[in-house]
């Protein structure tokens, strides 16, 4: 019952999926006829048995059969559409499912059934099997035993138990179609001996699984590169530095380094606010020469503080430097505050802000102004 009522939730979601996905214009007519054109072979077999057994249009029919010219096994088609159909798929389902992936025709029901109990057995719902499915079509490719259970046997190891297994799958599914004894088991090993805590290694791998998935040649390049930067593994930012480094080309580094000298920053500058906060570098250079002309031109602040407090290029200008430093002139030219230093400016909470530096001065800042800047963020 439970893996009829997955298969029927799973050609619905397909079905969505094919209409909404830019995918589904790869699979239009067109795109058939020029493989027909090209194969110039269309399986009589599979095309009668779609057509006439299970009901499937004449288009869909021919356009199938083309992309499966060689098939030599009927039988095994006509079991899995029986199959399907016994689950509670329509025909229209029938007919999305199998343009979205006709290779599914090649499947015996046997296997099917088996690795949707797999993931059953790890705790998946039938919402969860529906999506990590349709979203990872390699996986009706991959061989059960020497494949899937071998992989989720390794994520459990590092991971200790099938539900948090389950977690990482919902999230990125095509983890489980990765190479992870070649990629995630040694680049788990070089982070340790780095000296990064197995407990942080695991939340990128919950955060940014790609991340763990990289080549172990690139990863331990990245390591030693962020170790002559004078990065200290017991630092929390040591290992989002590390992932910069390992997703930036040498190219990509020295034109930001270029770029951060012609705004005014020397390279011991650039690289200490790297240090600080490897995710800045993230951040467009054109927004990072904006947020800096307007901070400088506050005359409040100078290039060192702002080398201090790398994590305001992260800030929204209009949402939130820009309505603070304006509240913050005024309250000045009127002689009720003392400029905060940079680092309070940018990190308060909108409540602490407004509660420091609003709600005492309504008269001095403006009923309007604030309604505008602050009344709508707190919504």
């Amino acid at each position: 019952m439970m893996i009829a009522i997955v298969l029927r939730n799973l050609a619905c979601l397909i079905s969505k999926f094919v209409c909404k996905s830019p995918v589904s214009s790869a699979l239009s007519p067109h795109f058939f006829s020029t493989r027909i054109e090209k194969q110039n072979a269309i399986c009589p077999r599979v095309y009668d048995l779609l057509l006439h057994k299970h009901h499937f249009s004449h288009e869909v029919a021919k356009l199938v059969a083309s992309g499966l010219g060689r098939f030599r096994n009927p039988q095994k088609a006509d079991s899995i559409l029986s199959f399907l159909k016994e689950s509670g798929c329509s025909i229209i389902q029938l007919e999305k499912i199998v343009k979205y992936y006709p290779r599914i025709l090649l499947h015996s029901v046997e296997d099917i059934k088996f690795k949707i109990k797999i993931f059953q057995d790890m705790g998946f719902s039938p919402q969860d099997i529906e999506k990590f499915f349709s979203s990872n079509k390699v996986i009706f490719q991959l061989s059960a035993q020497n494949n899937i259970i071998p992989k989720l046997s390794v994520l459990k190891g590092l991971l200790g138990s099938d539900y948090d297994v389950a977690r990482l799958l919902r999230k990125s599914a095509w983890t489980v179609s990765s190479d992870l004894e070649k990629t995630l088991v040694p680049n788990v090993e070089l982070l340790k001996s780095f000296g990064i805590p197995m407990e942080r290694i695991l939340f990128f791998l919950y955060a940014y699984p790609r991340f763990l998935l990289i080549k172990p040649d690139t990863m331990r390049k990245s390591i030693d590169k962020a170790k002559e930067m004078g990065f200290s593994p017991s630092s929390k930012i040591s290992i989002y530095g590390v992932r910069v480094i390992a997703f930036m080309s040498k190219g990509m580094w020295e034109v930001k380094l270029q770029s951060f000298q012609e705004m005014g920053f020397s390279e011991s500058d650039s690289l200490t606010m790297f240090k600080r906060l490897p995710p800045m570098f993230y951040v467009s250079m054109k927004k990072i020469e904006k947020v800096k002309q307007l901070l400088l031109d506050t005359g409040k602040f100078n290039m060192p503080s702002i080398v201090n407090n790398p994590g305001v290029f992260g800030c929204s200008i209009e949402q939130r430097l820009a309505p603070r430093l304006r509240i913050l002139g005024i309250l000045e030219s009127k002689n009720l505050i003392k400029w905060p230093s940079l680092g309070t400016m940018y990190t308060l909470s909108e409540h602490k802000f407004f509660e420091r530096y609003v709600r005492p001065y309504p008269d001095a800042v403006g009923k309007a102004f604030v309604t505008k800047s602050f009344v709508k963020e707190k919504k």
